[in-house]
């Protein structure tokens, strides 16, 4: 039985709004969980760029539209974005270590939205997820990004892994998508219906 759960699709659909709903009901019922969530940042209406929000409330820069045409060799980018590596580690790494050191008795649900583009440039992080997901102590709910141009590696490791589902979430579903987390140590049956 898959242990982690993954969540795709284009850009827009939904995903992150689903992993709140999932989130908040997970919470409600006294779950253990922490993890991590992007969102957009939009000013007059168009998008500026994406934050990094904590389950705990703390929020960073991702990503921001660069102004600037020309490009430095250290700059990371995706399209016209800018990605600050260092605010995304400094708030990110200490959320994963603190669920990953958790003991068999203090299993924790982890949310990872989002495991794309961005977010890969940070070798801490890809190191951080291939040991939460390698780990005993921990049910990931996540997000990653359909298949598009040239495959990211963490992600198609993710797809092939046994111990993870994946489901996709698409605008022509006309029911909303039910997702299941399963666990024994975490909870007998959680079955979260969205």
């Amino acid at each position: 039985m898959s242990r982690h759960v993954f969540l795709t699709g284009p850009p827009g659909i939904g995903k992150t709004t689903l992993i709140q709903k999932v989130t908040q009901a997970l919470k409600s019922s006294d779950v253990p969980i922490d993890g991590f969530y992007t969102e957009e940042v939009k000013e007059g209406g168009r998008r500026r760029g994406f934050d990094v929000v904590t389950l705990s409330g703390k929020r960073g820069p991702l990503s921001r539209v660069s102004s600037d045409s020309s490009t430095s060799r250290r700059e990371c980018r995706v399209g016209q974005y800018v990605v600050d590596v260092v605010s995304f580690e400094q708030l990110v790494l200490p959320v994963l270590r603190n669920v990953n050191q958790g003991s068999d008795a203090a299993k924790k649900i982890c949310v990872i939205d989002e495991i794309g583009k961005m977010e890969l440039f940070s070798q801490a992080f890809i190191q951080a997820v291939r040991q939460m997901l390698a780990g005993s102590g921990t049910v990931v709910l996540g997000t990653i990004p359909i298949p598009k141009g040239k495959p990211l590696d963490l992600v198609e490791e993710i797809r092939s892994r046994k111990d993870v589902e994946v489901f996709t979430k698409n605008t022509a579903e006309l029911r909303l998508q039910g997702v299941y987390l399963q666990d024994q140590h975490l909870t007998p049956t959680l079955t979260i219906w969205i």
